[in-house]
């Protein structure tokens, strides 16, 4: 066979996106972007920018501050970092796979300690752990728990209010770090209710806007500890930040990506934010439904052993034995256009992943399953048939 043959054909139809994030793009959001450039400082574009911030704390649930950086979520956990925290302090981080780890890592590099509260990454950390550690720290060292409210490595979810609760039971006065980066606008989030000090967010998933863009939601009690924070910073720097009439950005406004924001709160308020949720649980349940029918005959499983922390905007498979899952994906891409998630750190060729978040449908999700089923078959892995009847009888009968 000559390179000719070999040579592979290009895609035909629309790129089935299932990777958890970036997520797609929905048109009219794409139109929004493509707004002409603007003078950041006119009335025209500050009235579109106090409309985001409105609204962007609406789906956060927060009446207290928020600061927008032009950066991807990265960005927006070293300016939770920066701002709080200073060269020798503790952050404890509660271990959920391989973005708590990122955090802790990226931590350490500024300087500062790092406590973990370790977990299996299928089941999740226990609470009562958490609450012992944070109760023997009696002279509060720890001045920061840091949280990742959906690992997208893993499919597995942690309870915010438990954490919250954990804190309050050991009466420590640490602040409350969480991140919804895979979370905020596929399921509920409530920053003030559940006393979340510091939130860290990004543009690229629930938001349903290209990457760029992130932000952290900031409580009083965190602006306040920011007054004594002596880590270096200038480009994230709020105090800096709120001296700027836009109280973000030092330096040129990312002008595009708000009049995109402006129209992903519109389709995510008027779609209900509570409707929104619904959608992202039914369609992640149709997905668990199918690799549960997978797991048949020692097939794919669940990565997520515990059912209460499954997450509703990606699942993690995890393959049989003897089998990679980048095979999985590579059959999915090459012959059915359909872009799925590998396996992150030591998950790597163990794990693919299916994201269900942000603009998203039944047709959608079911065309995803189906290369997925027919890539189980192609590869030779061992598994039941029927995924996509369990979905799609699943979907038939929810609302």
């Amino acid at each position: 066979m000559d390179a000719q043959e070999t040579k592979k054909k290009p895609a035909r139809g629309r790129l089935f996106f299932a990777n958890p994030g970036p997520t797609n793009i929905p048109d009219s959001v794409l139109r929004a972007v493509s707004q002409p450039t603007v003078d950041f400082m006119s009335a025209g574009f500050l009235e579109v920018y106090d409309g985001c911030m409105e609204g962007l704390k609406r789906i956060l649930k927060t009446q207290q501050h928020v600061f927008f950086y032009t950066a991807s979520g990265h960005g927006a956990w070293e300016a939770a970092l920066v701002n709080v925290l200073s060269p020798g302090d503790t952050l404890l981080v509660i271990e959920t796979g391989y973005f708590s780890m990122g955090w802790a890592e990226m931590a350490e590099a500024l300087g500062i300690k790092i406590e973990t509260v370790p977990a299996d990454w299928r089941r999740g950390v226990d609470y009562a752990a958490l609450q012992a550690v944070l109760a023997a720290d009696t002279e509060h060292r720890i001045k920061a728990v840091g949280a990742v409210h959906n690992e997208t490595a893993t499919g597995v979810a942690l309870s915010i209010p438990a954490v919250r609760a954990a804190i309050d039971a050991a009466k420590h006065p640490a602040l409350l770090m969480a991140d919804t980066i895979s979370s905020l606008g596929s399921f509920d989030f409530r920053m003030d209710e559940w006393g979340v000090d510091l939130v860290v967010g990004g543009s690229q998933k629930g938001l349903m806007l290209p990457t760029g863009m992130s932000f952290t939601g900031v409580s009083e009690k965190a602006l306040e500890v920011h007054k004594t924070s002596t880590m270096p910073k200038h480009y994230m720097n709020w105090t800096a930040m709120m001296g700027r009439r836009h109280k973000s950005f030092i330096g040129t406004v990312p002008v595009s990506l708000f009049y995109g924001l402006r129209e992903s709160l519109r389709l995510l308020e008027e779609e209900g934010l509570d409707e929104v949720f619904a959608r992202h649980h039914r369609l992640a349940e149709a997905t668990r439904r199918a690799v549960r029918t997978w797991s048949g005959n020692n097939g794919p499983q669940l990565f997520c052993l515990d059912p209460a922390r499954y997450s509703d905007s990606v699942t993690a498979v995890l393959m049989p034995e003897g089998h990679n899952a980048e095979a999985i994906r590579k059959i999915c891409f090459d012959r059915f256009n359909v872009s799925l998630g590998g396996g992150l750190g030591p998950l790597g060729g163990k794990v693919f992943r299916i994201g269900h978040m942000g603009d998203l449908n039944e047709p959608m999700l079911l065309g995803t399953l189906a290369s997925v089923e027919m890539a189980l078959q192609i590869s030779g892995v061992p598994h039941a048939k029927g995924g996509v009847d369990s979905a799609m009888s699943y979907l038939a009968e929810s609302v």
